[in-house]
């Protein structure tokens, strides 16, 4: 039996995480749930799998919380303070992260410290501080296990091969629901056509990010530092059918791909079962109903996002941070009907030409820039407006 503290669990990774869980109860005990601002989402997760703990981020709404389950044998928390000791408790064997952006980074770190296994899908924290928090995990003797389904694919191919040296690994992307489209028409997609992606569920902000392509550059960074990988090791093709999820290529030539339909139930359910695959009554794949599977480049040109991901890859230290933080104040910025599909990338660009670089940040140097970053991508969007 694992013990799991669900960080996140009325997202979109969240609340198929519980479905996964609730499918295996001899396997996962839930400890503990948190969410940001969903309280009445949160409510009804509690009132069903009883967690011995549940964090509402948003401090004024604790008490909605509270007197909802007041009559329970849970206890209640509230503020950013909270989720980080939760992670600590010593009944939870294992954390899944599945906030979204910057805000896990904190208590994946306080996880990592009080010993806990990660099951990552908050990819952020590895683009943001991907030295930091691998150096952590190896000093602390802690396993992270993606959840991205990409780089379960990845995890997965290596099972069996981790003495035998990557060559490289190829991570694939749906291209979108504007694969094909010009600049110029992309100047003119609305936020109801970014939010339609063609093979995914996923929450808001990932589902923009898919769309401008900026997601596949997050996971590229991620890839880096999960598996230990030079900048030149990590590539990228295209791939509309999302069935091959990702590949290795090793030394001798040879690739491994792993491909399934695009379910994220079944990352999830390996992240959190690892090294054990449990039987599970999702739904098989089969050729027959796929009889082509393509492959292309990505077109950089045009989808920008993911070469500038590339080259604050290059340039290392702070500039991930940059990346990420400029992203989610863009990305917030086009979701209000602030600023247009394609200024997104000018908001990034021009933070991560204004923003101090700094080879060897700290932690406080993180906090800083991420501070440093929406204060300057705020100030664009404002001009822009």
């Amino acid at each position: 039996m694992r013990r799991i503290a669900l960080l996140g669990s009325t997202g979109s990774i969240g609340t198929q995480a519980l479905d996964v869980i609730k499918a295996n109860p001899d396997s996962f005990e839930l400890e503990v749930l948190t969410a940001h601002s969903n309280a009445d989402l949160l409510v009804r997760q509690a009132l069903e799998f009883r967690p011995n703990a549940v964090v509402i981020s948003r401090e004024d709404l604790y008490g909605q919380v509270r007197d909802a389950l007041q009559h329970e044998d849970i206890k209640v928390y509230a503020g950013s303070n909270a989720l980080c000791s939760v992670v600590e408790m010593g009944t939870v064997d294992m954390v899944l992260t599945a906030m979204v952006g910057y805000a896990g980074l904190q208590p994946t770190i306080r996880a990592i410290k009080a010993g806990k296994q990660i099951a990552l899908a908050n990819k952020e924290t590895l683009v943001v501080a991907g030295q930091l928090i691998t150096g952590l995990a190896k000093e602390h003797g802690v396993n992270i296990y993606p959840v991205d389904s990409e780089h379960s694919a990845i995890f997965q191919c290596l099972a069996g091969e981790f003495h035998n040296p990557i060559e490289k690994i190829i991570l694939t992307a749906s291209g979108g629901p504007f694969r094909g489209r010009t600049t110029a028409e992309l100047a003119q997609v609305t936020k109801a056509q970014a939010l339609k992606h063609p093979n995914w569920d996923m929450g808001a902000k990932i589902t923009i990010d898919s769309a401008s392509l900026m997601n596949k550059g997050l996971e590229v960074i991620e890839a880096k530092w999960l598996f230990g990988l030079r900048n030149e090791q990590i590539e990228v093709v295209v791939h509309p059918q999302s069935i091959v999820h990702s590949l290795v290529q090793f030394e001798d030539g040879s690739i491994k791909a792993q491909l399934g339909l695009p379910d994220m139930k079944l990352p999830i359910q390996y992240a959190l079962g690892y090294p054990q695959r449990l039987k599970s009554a999702f739904p098989r794949f089969s050729f027959l109903d796929y009889p082509q599977l393509t492959f292309e480049q990505p077109d950089l040109k045009t989808f920008r996002n993911l070469q500038i991901a590339y080259g604050a890859m290059e340039r290392g230290g702070n500039m991930p941070c940059v990346l990420n933080a400029a992203n989610e104040v863009a990305v917030s910025a086009f979701l209000h009907d602030e600023v247009g599909f394609l200024q997104m990338s000018d908001i990034i660009e021009s933070c991560m030409a204004k923003v101090a670089y700094i080879a060897n940040p700290s932690y406080e140097d993180y906090v800083e820039t991420d501070r440093e970053t929406r204060v300057q991508a705020a100030g664009l969007i404002g001009r822009s407006a």
